[in-house]
């Protein structure tokens, strides 16, 4: 169990232990559940990645640029079972 402290504001801080715990750091999101008992749980609010993370996800390793008509025709081959594998 970990003790924490309220101040005269209310406020409590998390140790380093429970941060840790709950696999967050500065700036992340948590979720407070309060429960009816005046019981509290702390969730960490999971899959939010920074947008940086999303650039270049797509890249073409390739080489080649495709144009929509062939694009479609991709489409419409693995559709009709025509694709190549």
């Amino acid at each position: 169990m970990v003790r924490l402290k309220v101040t005269a504001k209310g406020q409590i801080t998390l140790k380093r232990e429970v941060l840790d715990h709950l696999g967050v750091k500065p700036g992340d999101e948590v979720d407070v559940n309060l429960t009816p008992k005046g019981e509290v749980t702390i969730h960490p609010i999971a899959g939010k990645l920074p947008i940086e993370r999303v650039f270049g996800m797509f890249k073409n390793t390739t080489g080649r640029s495709y144009s929509i008509e062939d694009i479609n025709e991709a489409i419409a081959a693995s559709y009709a079972g025509e694709a190549e594998q």
